[in-house]
């Protein structure tokens, strides 16, 4: 298993999360390229721990980045 102690993913179930494999984060990062998103740390970096919200594209993620610098 990977030693990533600042993961703040809090899906360990997700076969991604670098606590199911030994190769840290690059599962996570290429998934979400893949599929043109950002990972979970990024947006809990910004404030949205917790969140419920179903989209994690690029363009909503500069949209919450804006807006949580006002």
């Amino acid at each position: 298993m990977s030693d990533i102690t600042f993961c703040t993913c809090p899906d360990l179930g997700c076969a991604h999360h670098p606590s199911r494999h030994g190769d840290g984060c690059t599962p996570c990062v290429e998934k979400n390229l893949r599929d043109h998103e950002i990972p979970a740390c990024f947006w809990f970096k910004i404030g949205r721990e917790g969140s419920a919200e179903s989209d994690y594209t690029f363009q909503k993620f500069a949209q919450a980045v804006v807006a949580a610098e006002k």
